[in-house]
C-alpha cells in the first residue's frame, strides 16, 4: 500500500524525543539558523519510510513561513525543505556511507519557495509531492541535479490552470552548505517557469534565464520565490529581454543543451541488413531487431565513454508520476549537470566538443542515405540544435528514452566524431552520428522554419535535402509506442 502523506509537528515528526541522526540533525540545525521561531515546523512525512519498502524517497518535508524582506521587496512565502536525497543516518539504510571527505548520499537536498497567499493560514503540501516526485527520478536513475538544470514538467505543478508548467533548479539564496559526518549537504532550490521561459533556458542557458527571473520582482525576484497565479512571463512583463538578453546570449554564445533524451528513431535508406541474425544491424530498415543484452551493454559503454567528457551532462526523463492515465504522456526532462556535481550512474550525452571516442567492439559502418524520425516535441528542438549548437562548433544528441537509439548531430568542429565530411552517415551500432556542413545548417534552418510556429503542424510532416540523400520526418507519439523503436 502506498504511503500516505500528512502533515506533522516537526518535533515528533522528527523523532527528537528519540533518536536524532547526525545527517539530519545537520540539516535541521541550519534550517534553525534561519526559522529560530519555528523549532517544530509542519512537515509532509512519508508513513512508510524508503529504507522501510514505501515508494516515497523523502522521509520528510518541512515547510516553514518566510516573511521575506520588505526592505528588497521579496514578499512573504512557505519554504519548502526536503530531507532523504542526502544521507541522514549513516549505517547504509538507504545510501551508501562513503565517510565525511565526498557528498552525503546525492550530495544535495531539495527546496521550494511558493508565495504566501493572503488567505492562506497554513502551506499547501502540493509542494511536497512534487518533491517526491523529482526524488523518485533521482533515487531510480542515480543522476544528481545541480544549479541550471532545467526540467520541462509540461502540466502545471499544482494540478490547476496555472502558466507555471516547468521548473528550473538553483542554490537556495538563505541555506548554506553544511557539512555533516556522512559528507556535504547543498540545497537547490525548485523554481517554477512558464513554457517560454523554460524554452529560452533550453536555446540558451538556465542560469542566464535564472538571472532574469531574478530582475523581474513579478516573476521571483531575487530569491526566485514561484507565484502559480502569475500569468505573464518575463518577456511579456518586459519584451526588450528576449531580444536584448536572450537572443544575443544564443547568438554570441549558443546554447549549453547537448541532448536530449527523446521519442526518435532512425533508418538506413542505403540498402537492407545483409545478416538477418545480426543483432548489431539494430535501425536497419523499417523494423529494428532488439540488441542482446551484451551488445547493449557494449552499446551503453561506448555512448558513456564517447560523450561524458568534462562532467556536464543531460538526464533521461522525468515524469510527473500523474496517476491520471487519461492525460498525455508527460514530456522529456532536460537537465543540465554542472562538473562539480557527482552522478553515480554516467550520463549519455556532454557539453563539450572533442574526443568522442567509438567502442572498438562494435561495428562502424558508413551509410549512403538516411532517415532521421523525430516526434513533435523532438522536432521543435531541431532549430536550437542547428542554430545554438553547430553554427557554434559543437554537437547535440538525441537519446531514444525506448531503447539504445541515439542520434548525434556533429558540426566540422567536433574533433574525434566517427562521422567524417567524406562519410557524413556513419553509425555505430544503434548510435547514428549525422555531420553537417555550415551551409546544409543554414539550408535547413530556413526550411525547418515552420517546426518553430505557434501553429501546432498537422502530423506526419516531411522535410528532405534528395542531394544529400538526408530525410527527417516529424511523426506522432503513437509512431514510437511500438517497443521495437
Amino acid at each position: 500500500m502506498d504511503d500516505i502523506m500528512r502533515p506533522s509537528s516537526g518535533a515528533s515528526g522528527l523523532g527528537l524525543a528519540s533518536v536524532f541522526p547526525p545527517g539530519l540533525q545537520a540539516i535541521y540545525g541550519e534550517c534553525r539558523r534561519l526559522y529560530q521561531d519555528q523549532p517544530n515546523p509542519l512537515q509532509v512525512t512519508a508513513i512508510v519510510k524508503y529504507w522501510l519498502g514505501g515508494p516515497d524517497p523523502l522521509d520528510y518535508i518541512s515547510m516553514y513561513r518566510n516573511l521575506g524582506c520588505p526592505a528588497q521587496e521579496i514578499q512573504e512565502h512557505w519554504h519548502y525543505v526536503s530531507f532523504g536525497l542526502s544521507d541522514l543516518y549513516g549505517d547504509n539504510r538507504v545510501h551508501e556511507f562513503t565517510g565525511p571527505d565526498g557528498p552525503s548520499g546525492f550530495g544535495f537536498e531539495l527546496t521550494f519557495r511558493l508565495k504566501r497567499e493572503p488567505d492562506e493560514t497554513a502551506p499547501p503540501t502540493w509542494p511536497a509531492e512534487l518533491m517526491q516526485g523529482l526524488a523518485r527520478y533521482v533515487f531510480q536513475s542515480e543522476n544528481t541535479f545541480c544549479s541550471g538544470d532545467h526540467i520541462s514538467w509540461h502540466s502545471p505543478l499544482d494540478n490547476s490552470e496555472s502558466r507555471i508548467q516547468h521548473m528550473l533548479l538553483t542554490e537556495d539564496p538563505q541555506l548554506q552548505p553544511v557539512q555533516t559526518p556522512f559528507g556535504l549537504v547543498t540545497f537547490l532550490q525548485i523554481v517554477g517557469v512558464c513554457t517560454e521561459e523554460l524554452q529560452a533556458a533550453q536555446q540558451w542557458n538556465g542560469q542566464g534565464v535564472l538571472d532574469l527571473l531574478r530582475s523581474v520582482h513579478m516573476a521571483g525576484g531575487p530569491w526566485l520565490i514561484t507565484d502559480m497565479r502569475r500569468g505573464e512571463t518575463i518577456f511579456d512583463i518586459d519584451p526588450h529581454l528576449q531580444q536584448e538578453r536572450v537572443d544575443k546570449g544564443i547568438e554570441s554564445e549558443g546554447s549549453n543543451l547537448s541532448g536530449v533524451s527523446a521519442k526518435c528513431a532512425w533508418d538506413d535508406l542505403s540498402h537492407p541488413p545483409e545478416d538477418e541474425d545480426d543483432s548489431r544491424s539494430i535501425c536497419i530498415g523499417s523494423q529494428p531487431r532488439r540488441l542482446s543484452d551484451k551488445d547493449t551493454e557494449q552499446i551503453r559503454e561506448a555512448l558513456r565513454r564517447g560523450l561524458e567528457l568534462n562532467g556536464k551532462a543531460v538526464l533521461p526523463p522525468i515524469s510527473s508520476q500523474r496517476q491520471n492515465h487519461d492525460r498525455p504522456q508527460q514530456s522529456v526532462g532536460h537537465l543540465q549537470k554542472q562538473q562539480y556535481s557527482r552522478s553515480r550512474k554516467n550520463s549519455l550525452e556532454s557539453e563539450s566538443s572533442t574526443a568522442i571516442v567509438p567502442h572498438e567492439l562494435v561495428r562502424t559502418r558508413q551509410l549512403e542515405s538516411v532517415h532521421l524520425k523525430f516526434n513533435q516535441e523532438s522536432g521543435t528542438l531541431l532549430p536550437l540544435c542547428l542554430r545554438g549548437r553547430l553554427l557554434h562548433g559543437r554537437h547535440f544528441t538525441y537519446k531514444s528514452i525506448t531503447g539504445d537509439t541515439a542520434i548525434t548531430f556533429v558540426s566540422m568542429g567536433v574533433e574525434g566524431a566517427f562521422a567524417t565530411e567524406e562519410h557524413p552517415y556513419a553509425a555505430h551500432g544503434p548510435w547514428l552520428q549525422v555531420l553537417l556542413t555550415e551551409e546544409l545548417v543554414e539550408q535547413m534552418l530556413d526550411d525547418l522554419q515552420d517546426l518553430t510556429a505557434r501553429e501546432e503542424p498537422i502530423l506526419p510532416k516531411e522535410y528532405s535535402w534528395p542531394d544529400k540523400k538526408l530525410k527527417i520526418s516529424i511523426l506522432p507519439d503513437g509512431a514510437f509506442d511500438s517497443p521495437l523503436q
